[in-house]
Formats: structure tokens, C-alpha cells, sequence
């Protein structure tokens, strides 16, 4: 059992970075408008996640360091500080979608407006934070977000003709109907969805929660290769229900209930009820995630106490911090903004805002001076390197595809 919870880290980080409400969105949306056809960038993006956040666990159990504390010390204050402002403004975003994503799950079991749940939601977030140990924390939400796989159950339900999705996710291309800047466009989206700079904030700030030493480096590599893989399947089973359901008949994915049609079409009301179930869990993880990550960015790079392990009297600028957070998220979702299309604009951002985090752990994973015998291999820092001119490359194109398809529309 313990073994089991051991991974709970991981699988949390996972749900909520690839599964929050925009990736729900925007895994059908693709699904409805390419098919398959984009499922190469969610496996890059998964192994990209997998080295980056393997990097950033086993610096923080080493060195005793989370990332902002390690980007402040490595790129200085001034450096450091334009990294948090991108950082946190992007996380505020996140944060904002995820809240708004909670009311629209909540609208789906409930049918009562998603702004009468928005103060709900943002209030069971503080909660949690607030009263509720880490490692219950994430056992149970990371847990419970395992429901979505039935995503998974119901692309087998559904009778596809596996021979159209293999070749749709085999051989890629983009559409007739759409063309080549968008289907980049989404490629930047998926990738920036699966690899945001909070998820690594996190997993590296919940090994410091959890007090990984060397001798935890084991259960670093099983959050990793555990949380990360499934998310990305899961991310993949929920384009391919809307390729099945929605490619053919030409409709285009634009709420979050369409979403969940295929899922009812394959498995009836206990189906329905299983995929409400999992949205909620996602999206309250991946909201307290982006929250949390808002106090630690913030609390490293100041140098205050921080940490769910502190009594909120001992870290009480930290918590203020996430309570601020989620107060702006629901003043901003009280205007009636799109949830949807907040994380959207998310994940673009998140491609861009990427390569200022990514860089320094890279380097700091290479620093006998932190890591001592436990840097990185070569084989790793091959696979590292290919990585950083794929993230530089994403980072780059990123806005100019976002103005010239319009955010792909």
C-alpha cells in the first residue's frame, strides 16, 4: 500500500498537468478537427515532462532545493525576478481556468450557472490548502482523478475502425480543411500543455513537502514514469473519443459537455456519472496544484518559510499568497470570462515562458557543486539537449502562429 501511495506525487502532478480543463478541451477539440493526427506531439510532450520534471525531483532531493530557490541562486535577482513575473502570471492564468473549470464540471452534474459555484470552488480550494495534509491531499484527488480513464474504456465501447486511427496517429498530417499554421498551432498548444512550467514548480516543491533525500530517488523515478505516461494516454483516449464521435460528422468540440457525449454514448448514465467524477477531481487537483505553485514561486525566490509541512501561523506570507490568487481567479471568472479559453491562452504562454525554467535546472543537474555524483549522465543530457532546442523552438513560434490563426480558429 505504502508503495502505492508513494506514486500519488506523480499521478497528481500528471492529472492535473495533463488533464486540467483546458487539455480536456483542447485534447477534443484536436481530436474533433485532426484526429489522431496530432498524437506525436503528446508523446513528445510526455518524455519531455518525464526528463524535466526527473531532473528537478532529483535536484530537489539532493541539493535540498526547490526550483525557484535554485533559479535565484543560479540566474541572480534581477534575471530570476523577470522569470517569476512570466512564471506567476502564466500559473494566475492557470489557476483562474482550473477554478472556472471546477464550476463547469459542477454545472454538468448540477445544472445550476457555473459563476453560483465559482466562490464554492475557489473556497474548497483554500480549504484543502489550508486544513488538509499533503499526502492526503494527494492520494485522494490524484486517486480520484483515475476515474477519467474511463476516456480509455470508452474509445473500446465505441467500435472504432482502428486501422482509420492508426493511420491518422502514424501518419500525421494536417487536414485539407485546416491549414499548416494551425495544425502547428495546436502542436504548440499540446506540447506547452503537457510540459507548463508549474507542474515542475509542484513536483520539485512536493519532494521538499515530502522530504526526499538521496535515498528517495527510486520514488522520484516511479512519480515520473508512473504519473506522467498515464496522463499522456488518457490525454490521448480523450482525442481519440472525439475523433470517433465528432471528425466524421465535421463538429467541432467548443464545451466542456461535448466533451463528455462520447463517454455517454459508449457507457450510459454510470459512465456519465464516472467522467463527471473525474473532471471534478482533475480540475480541483490541477487548481491545487496552480495554487500551491503560486506561494512557492513566490516564497523562494523571497526567501520566505513556505511549505504545507509549516503550520500556517509559521508560513503565513505564503498562504496569503494563495489566497490572493484565488481571489483575483474569481474576480476575474465573476465577469463571465471563458474558462476555456483563459487556459487556452495558457498553454501557449507556457511554451513561451518554458525555456527560463528549463535551462537552470538543466544546468544546476549538471553542478557536481549541488548534485555531487548524482549529475546527469550522457545519455540523459543528449536526450536534455534535444530538448531545449525543441522547447527554444516552441518558445519562439509560439505567439507569432497564436496572431496569425487567430488562437487557431
Amino acid at each position: 500500500m505504502k508503495r502505492l501511495f508513494a506514486v500519488a506525487l506523480g499521478i497528481l502532478t500528471a492529472i492535473g498537468g495533463f488533464l486540467d480543463i483546458g487539455d480536456l478541451v483542447t485534447n477534443a477539440v484536436v481530436g474533433s478537427r485532426f484526429g489522431l493526427s496530432l498524437a506525436w506531439v503528446v508523446v513528445v510532450g510526455v518524455v519531455g515532462i518525464c526528463l524535466f520534471a526527473q531532473m528537478s525531483g532529483r535536484v530537489a532531493a539532493v541539493s535540498g532545493r526547490a526550483t525557484f530557490e535554485i533559479i535565484r541562486e543560479r540566474l541572480g535577482p534581477r534575471a530570476a525576478g523577470a522569470n517569476l513575473a512570466a512564471s506567476f502570471a502564466v500559473n494566475l492564468l492557470t489557476l483562474t481556468a482550473e477554478v472556472g473549470g471546477i464550476a463547469l464540471a459542477l454545472q454538468l452534474a448540477s445544472s445550476v450557472e457555473p459563476r453560483l459555484w465559482i466562490p464554492v470552488a475557489a473556497f474548497a480550494v483554500w480549504l484543502v490548502i489550508w486544513r488538509t495534509k499533503f499526502s492526503v491531499m494527494e492520494n485522494v484527488t490524484g486517486l480520484v482523478g483515475l476515474t477519467l480513464v474511463v476516456f480509455a474504456v470508452a474509445v473500446f465501447l465505441l467500435g472504432p475502425d482502428w486501422g482509420e486511427l492508426a493511420q491518422q496517429a502514424l501518419r500525421p498530417a494536417a487536414p485539407a480543411s485546416e491549414g499548416p499554421a494551425v495544425y502547428w498551432y495546436y502542436a504548440i498548444a499540446l506540447f506547452g500543455a503537457a510540459m507548463t512550467p508549474y507542474e515542475v514548480f509542484f513536483f520539485s516543491s512536493g519532494a521538499r513537502e515530502e522530504r526526499w533525500t538521496r535515498r528517495d530517488l527510486a520514488q522520484s523515478r516511479a512519480n515520473v514514469l508512473v504519473g506522467f505516461p498515464l496522463g499522456g494516454i488518457l490525454s490521448v483516449a480523450i482525442a481519440a473519443c472525439a475523433a470517433i464521435v465528432f471528425l466524421p460528422r465535421g463538429v467541432e468540440v467548443s464545451s466542456l459537455s461535448q466533451i463528455v457525449l462520447p463517454v455517454a454514448l459508449a457507457g450510459g448514465k454510470l459512465a456519465l456519472a464516472l467522467v463527471i467524477v473525474g473532471i471534478v477531481a482533475a480540475t480541483f487537483g490541477a487548481a491545487l496544484e496552480t495554487a500551491l505553485s503560486s506561494g512557492y514561486t513566490l516564497a523562494q525566490y523571497l526567501g520566505w518559510p513556505w511549505g504545507k509541512f509549516r503550520r500556517p501561523a509559521r508560513a503565513a506570507r505564503f498562504h496569503l499568497t494563495m489566497i490572493v490568487a484565488l481571489l483575483v481567479a474569481v474576480a476575474v471568472l465573476m465577469t463571465s470570462v471563458d474558462p476555456i479559453a483563459v487556459t487556452e491562452f495558457s498553454v501557449v504562454f507556457s511554451a513561451v515562458a518554458l525555456p527560463l525554467t528549463y535551462l537552470p535546472i538543466l544546468v544546476v543537474a549538471n553542478d557536481p557543486e549541488y548534485m555531487g555524483d548524482a549529475v546527469n549522465g550522457r545519455v540523459t543530457n543528449a536526450l536534455a539537449l534535444v530538448y531545449l532546442v525543441v522547447i527554444l523552438a516552441a518558445s519562439l513560434a509560439a505567439i507569432p502562429l497564436m496572431i496569425a490563426t487567430g488562437a487557431g480558429s
